[in-house]
């Protein structure tokens, strides 16, 4: 789980905040960043190639099981459009950079869904659910710090596209956790049923349009909530996605500066925030722990404006970096412990990627104008204080995900018996 959690978050920041900051770091305009990272929006799809992955077999690999082999194609799509980033200079070829960078994203939203599910099915009860859901979330994070800080200092020692090559064969992990991996028994009976029933008219219905009714009819009148809850749960950290690393240029805030701090005090608070998270929601409950990432991260977003006020200094940002780790994976494990508890089998794949489709689609498809709004707010003020002003108002964005946070809590604590059963 650890290897597969890692091979999960490795392309996340090398499609999005990282490519970001390369793109930054080349002066490219900053409205046409924002636009860039809307190639994350194939992260909104996970439910289409969850109905794909549920219902037909990986070809040429089918003996390593249904599961494993859509991971391990997975990760080759990833290897491929990872390597034809590193060849990509965005200089002179920033179309072929985003189309690498497209091919990257639909692999890796193709292999989000299969590992969720496997991490789903591999689990005998709930408590081995959240210690397998804790390890995947600690192997993403260990990518994540490698790709969102190593590869700046790497970046600084060899350039960004010989950085990107290296990462590029940093999938050979993931691969090598596949081909270890044991295909999860619990749903193969379901899965073999689905398969033996060929590709009739019936079957593409079920595969397509089954997982949604399931859906629907176990949660009833709070499936739509929990939809919406879900999407405005990471708003306000998708906004400032973009921006951020371009904001860290913008204010004097060098590369090995960064990449230190997000090692020495990123990597510690990321860890504590997911052994917090897991532990608040063991004791205190999903929903309490869910609300309470709730309120923090708005707070975590908000705070970079300190930033404008006191210039590149060290103590603050650094303050500022384990904040906000902690308080995003703490946010993290919360949410995805939840969302964990709501799928069926048989239906795994599908409806968890229908869960985070709605999680990734609002803040995907919004974060596209965060370039573009910087530079708006610019009329009649620096450009650090038109940052200033964004984050902020990235942070009242997360106001909405606490009202519905507390209207879930009252729904599922007083109105469905299911949700009480369920413990939630």
């Amino acid at each position: 789980m650890l290897g597969l959690g890692f091979s999960s978050g490795l392309p996340f920041l090398l499609i999005g905040n990282t490519l970001s900051y390369w793109l930054g770091d080349s002066h490219v305009n900053l409205a046409l960043i924002g636009y860039l990272s809307w190639v994350g929006l194939a992260y909104s799809l996970k439910f289409i190639w969850g109905a794909v992955v549920d219902s037909l077999g990986p070809p040429l690999v089918g003996r390593l099981g249904r599961r494993r082999g859509w991971i391990l194609w997975a990760q080759l799509g990833i290897g491929l459009g990872l390597a034809g980033m590193a060849a990509s200079d965005p200089h002179t070829r920033l179309a072929a950079l985003t189309g690498f960078a497209l091919l990257t994203a639909f692999a890796a939203a193709t292999q989000d869904v299969v590992i969720d599910a496997w991490r789903i099915e591999s689990a005998d009860d709930g408590e081995e659910l959240d210690l397998l859901t804790a390890s995947y979330k600690l192997g993403y994070q260990v990518a994540v710090i490698l790709t969102g800080s190593v590869i700046l200092l790497m970046a600084e020692a060899v350039g960004w596209q010989t950085a990107y090559g290296a990462f590029a064969g940093a999938v050979v992990i993931g691969v090598t956790a596949t081909l270890w991996a044991r295909e999860p028994a619990r749903a193969n009976a379901v899965l073999a049923r689905k398969a033996a029933a060929g590709l009739r008219p019936s079957r593409i219905f079920d595969a397509v349009v089954g997982p949604f009714i399931a859906f629907f009819r176990q949660w009833g009148a709070m499936a739509l909530l929990i939809l919406l809850t879900v999407s405005a749960y990471h708003l306000s950290d998708y906004l400032r996605g973009p921006v951020i690393n371009p904001f860290y240029v913008q204010v004097g805030l060098h590369k090995s500066v960064v990449a230190g701090v997000r090692l020495a005090i990123g990597l510690p608070s990321t860890l504590l925030g997911i052994a917090a998270g897991g532990l608040f929601a063991a004791r205190f409950g999903h929903m309490p722990a869910l609300i309470t990432g709730a309120v923090l991260q708005p707070l975590a977003v908000a705070a970079f404006a300190l930033l404008v006020l006191t210039g590149p200094s060290l103590p603050v940002f650094s303050g500022l970096m384990a904040f906000d780790d902690f308080v995003m994976n703490f946010a993290g494990v919360a949410l995805i412990a939840y969302m964990s508890t709501l799928t069926q089998v048989g239906y795994t794949a599908t409806q968890y990627a229908l869960l985070t489709s709605a999680l990734a689609w609002s803040g995907k498809l919004l974060k596209g104008w965060s370039g573009a709004a910087v530079l708006s707010l610019d009329h009649g003020r620096s450009l650090e204080q038109a940052y200033a002003l964004f984050f902020c108002g990235a942070g009242v964005f997360g106001i909405a995900a606490i009202i519905l946070c507390i209207a879930l809590a009252w729904m599922a604590r007083g109105r469905h018996p299911i949700a009480e059963a369920a413990g939630l």
